[in-house]
């Protein structure tokens, strides 16, 4: 593999620490981390998801902040350090609705009788033809998320509940996103973050203003009408400590001493910016474009002016890195997209048998299999000839911000073997690169350019992985220096908190650092890819005039 080394930091003191808590849309996990970013201790706790009719997918709040609670104290046994040596605390979460009645009591966003599943997963998309609507509006908000709002997003789902549940709609105290339900059952204040608000709310933050003319506009005018107190008035930066810290009884829960610092928080994906991209040996938060390859993935570019990109969100202010703009893109389907993929070939559930016995996940254990069908000196791309995925299953979210999109899988026969479900998990591989590079290309051509792409997530663990993205963007992939960036970004929140770091800038380039950086493949590999990066477009093509069919 084409990669180079890099230094990473040291531990400088040992007595202080911080947590990072990550609630991702299967599990909540916790991690404790020096204040020179060394991870010392983690720990998770699974979440239960329901998903019906397709499209609906919902969860409970108090079952994710029970898994909150089981993996920070999980996290404290294992590092066995005392409650007073965590000097804050900062939270992350996917950006899911979470809708509170009456005195904090959950209410039911789907089944009227299972009030407890009162949170709308950001993956739901229900809300497809309230989206479409308030894109005609062709309201002026909307040059701020690309151009066309997203049914992942607030808005489109509050439309949604006001429609066809108007009684929950009538009833609720608060909606909140994910993340400030996290700090305001930690802490007791309202506070929203910026992140939250202005990324999948509307929130104008380069003016620091709810725009009520959208919410009329769109039928939402009663949110505005009285003072968006149940969206959010006390609008903070990322960071900024909450209340009078930990409150006594979220203390008692979680293990922890009442009082300890909590800063506001952010979506998982920026976390894992914040945890990547402004690595003390990177460069500028600029130059690096931070890229989380889970469940679904996500593309996060910094830039000091705004950027404009058709089809892709923002460019938020203060979103991610404070006092900088934000332009957001990636997929709502990517780890989950190859996992479908993989599904449909006859070896598959053999090969998850085979994977389970090694403890690995099949994607991990299929990338682990390659070198053994490829000959010596040839590279990964050349089991892939004439076998091509646009592994568009769920939509596209960015560059083209269309929903309606769906997969293509181009060149099967009829092969039932190992040989041919590893060809097909890179052709997938190669397929999510492809999707990358057009997020890239479709970013620098408005005037955001990057150097190179900082890769976290689960699923881009793998060297195999790193590779194939970096050959098939012709993009540098880097790799921090911790396993866990998106914990870290958390981290980073309660180590600004507290006060250790002044900003998250500082805190940034003293906690985060580059292990390894993958460089892009020359001459024939790098014109193979050119050649199938041509395919895939126009199979991209053909299948988006194919679905209005």
């Amino acid at each position: 593999m084409r990669k180079e080394q890099a230094t990473s930091n040291s531990v400088s003191d040992p007595a202080q620490y911080v947590i990072g808590v990550d609630v991702g849309t299967g599990s909540a996990r916790a991690g404790i981390f020096t204040v020179t970013g060394q991870i010392l201790a983690s720990g998770s706790c699974p979440i239960d998801v329901h998903r019906y009719d397709g499209i609906h997918v919902e969860q409970s709040s108090e079952d994710i902040w029970r898994a909150v609670v089981t993996s920070v104290r999980q996290t404290l046994a294992q590092a066995q350090i005392a409650p007073g040596q965590i000097k804050g605390i900062g939270f992350d979460a996917t950006c899911s609705l979470v809708v509170l009645g009456a005195e904090g009591r959950p209410l039911a966003v789907g089944d009227p009788d299972i009030a407890a599943r009162n949170v709308i997963v950001w993956m739901d998309h229900r809300a497809v033809a309230q989206a479409e609507r308030i894109n005609a509006t062709g309201h002026h908000v909307l040059d701020y998320v690309g151009g066309r709002i997203s049914p992942e997003m607030e808005t489109p789902k509050l439309l949604w509940l006001k429609e066809n549940l108007p009684e929950t709609y009538k009833r609720a105290w608060q909606f909140l996103d994910l993340t400030d339900f996290l700090t305001w059952r930690a802490t007791g204040d309202l506070a929203r973050s910026i992140c939250t608000v202005t990324c999948k709310w509307t929130y104008l933050a380069h003016e620091r203003r709810w725009d009520q003319s959208y919410f009329d506009a769109v039928g939402l005018g009663d949110l505005a009408a009285d003072g968006f107190v149940r969206i959010g008035q006390n609008v903070v930066d990322a960071g900024v400590p909450l209340g009078s810290g930990l409150s006594q009884s979220a203390a008692q829960e979680l293990g922890l001493l009442a009082g300890t610092p909590v800063g506001a928080g952010l979506i998982d994906a920026h976390a894992g910016g914040i945890g990547t991209v402004g690595a003390g040996n990177g460069g500028s938060a600029e130059a690096n474009l931070a890229y989380v390859f889970g469940t679904s993935s996500c593309t996060m570019t910094s830039t000091r002016e705004p950027v404009f990109v058709p089809g892709v969100w923002g460019p938020y202010y203060s979103a991610m890195v404070p006092g900088m703009w934000l332009n957001e893109g990636g997929q709502s389907a990517a780890g989950a997209a190859i996992e479908h993929l993989l599904a449909f070939h006859p070896y598959a559930t053999e090969a998850r048998q085979a994977a389970a016995q090694t403890g690995k996940s099949l994607p991990a254990w299929l990338a682990e299999r390659v070198p053994d069908f490829i000959d010596s000196g040839d590279d990964p791309v050349s089991l892939v000839q004439g076998l091509h995925v646009v592994p568009e299953f769920l939509g596209n979210r960015a560059p083209f911000a269309d929903p309606h999109c769906r997969a293509v899988i181009a060149g099967l026969g009829m092969d039932r073997d190992l040989g041919s479900l590893v060809a097909l998990y890179v052709a997938g591989i190669c397929g999510i690169g492809y999707g990358l590079r057009q997020i890239i290309q479709a970013q620098a051509t408005s005037g955001a350019n990057v150097d190179r792409v900082v890769i976290s997530g689960g699923a881009g663990r793998s060297s195999l992985v790193r590779q194939l993205l970096s050959d098939s963007t012709g993009m540098q992939i880097a790799v921090p220096a911790t396993e866990e960036p998106v914990l870290l970004g958390a981290a980073i929140l309660g180590a600004v908190a507290s006060g250790i770091y002044p900003d998250i800038p500082t805190a940034m380039q003293r906690m985060s650092a580059f292990a390894e950086v993958y460089q892009p493949a020359k001459e024939k590999i790098i014109t193979q890819h050119e050649a199938r990066f041509q395919v895939f477009e126009q199979l991209q093509n053909m299948a988006r005039q194919v679905c209005k069919v």
